[in-house]
């Protein structure tokens, strides 16, 4: 009997697993299945158009715009990779990291860069995979645990032992990682658009609507297909992204100019750009979830209510793993692009919280 049940949580576990990896490959085929009937409406209607774009060999002004900061690479001792980023702000001062999601890449912080850069230390990252950082050819290559250590490497490559961080979407999951990882080397955290990541797995297996928002994590798991979708009709699906209504930034909202929007079909179009980036969620469900969950430095999470990929429901639940100061706010017209869409009211929040933060300790 004793036997018997020493066995039972073992099948339990193993039951638990194959059902899960049976969603997972279920989902990515039934997303395969939408995607590739997306394909067949798109050269139905229009043959021509479907597999042609245009060849941008050159970068749009708004990539060497000095206001922004300076470019500047790091290579990395142990992985030997070289990373590529954009700093602003006097050497010396305290460091700010800011981490991009998906698809962007330093860009989508160019607000930040220049409102920031009068106190701190800024530095925005084109994480491993993206634009000029270089991209590793395998997908084991982007396991949460190297993309984690890539942030530890970097902070002390650039002469730190601690700044403030803060993510976005994707950047967002590593930033909690890091948080969790190495609190000793993050001061203040603040995530935009991105729970934590023991919530988010826990919600996701058990609201079907969150399931569905979070349908290309599934269809991401495939071999060269998501790569292949991303560049018909000249990458619409990326230009939609940040300008349909669907997805989108709103009328409200600080809307892409063209030549943000250039900026980046320029990045992604480049030969190989997109599977660094998609490689980076081809390996998350064997990393989740996670053994430690505790974040214990003072965290502030915005979040845009009108965001089509991540329920703001996830956002209040967040709070329970945060055991500092945790403040929360929803913008109620925003989108999941928060820090475009809506910089002032962004970079406002985040002064508020990094000043009352200073405010309470020397209290």
């Amino acid at each position: 009997m004793a036997r018997l049940r020493a066995r039972r949580p073992r099948v339990m576990v193993a039951a638990r697993a194959l059902l899960f990896w049976a969603l997972v490959y279920s989902y990515c085929g039934v997303c395969a299945c939408i995607a590739g009937l997306r394909l067949l409406w798109s050269i139905g209607r229009r043959p021509g158009d479907t597999f042609r774009w245009v060849v941008r060999e050159n970068p749009p002004a708004c990539l060497n715009d000095p206001s922004l900061g300076t470019h500047c690479y790091v290579r990395i001792k142990d992985s030997g990779l070289r990373f590529h980023y954009v700093a602003a702000g006097e050497r010396g001062k305290p460091l700010m990291l800011l981490l991009h999601g998906f698809p962007e890449f330093w860009y989508s912080w160019r607000h930040q860069l220049r409102e920031f850069k009068s106190e701190y230390r800024v530095v925005a990252l084109d994480l491993r995979g993206y634009g000029e950082t270089d991209a590793p050819s395998h997908k084991e290559n982007y396991k949460l645990d190297c993309l984690i250590t890539d942030i530890k490497d970097i902070l002390e490559s650039l002469g730190y032992n601690k700044c403030v961080l803060v993510g976005h979407d994707w950047g967002g999951m590593i930033a909690w990682l890091v948080a969790i990882c190495y609190p000793e080397m993050v001061t203040k955290l603040i995530v935009v658009n991105f729970p934590h990541p023991s919530v988010f797995t826990e919600y996701i297996l058990r609201h079907p609507s969150q399931l569905i928002k979070s349908g290309y994590y599934f269809f991401f798991q495939m071999p060269w297909f998501p790569e292949f979708m991303f560049t018909l009709n000249d990458f619409k699906v990326l230009k939609s992204l940040f300008t349909s209504q669907a997805t989108g930034i709103g009328r409200k909202g600080c809307r892409l100019t063209a030549e943000d929007i250039e900026a980046y079909l320029y990045v992604f179009s480049q030969p190989g750009a997109l599977t660094g980036p998609i490689n980076h969620y081809r390996n998350i469900f064997s990393c989740l979830p996670l053994q430690h969950h505790e974040v214990i430095m003072p965290t502030l999470l915005l979040w845009g209510e009108r965001d089509a990929f991540m329920e703001v429901e996830m956002a209040e639940i967040t709070r329970i793993y945060v055991k500092n100061h945790f403040r929360l706010t929803i913008l109620s017209e925003a989108s999941h692009w928060l820090q475009q869409d809506q910089p002032d009211i962004v970079n406002k929040l985040i002064w508020t919280f990094l000043k009352e933060e200073t405010i309470r300790k020397r209290e």
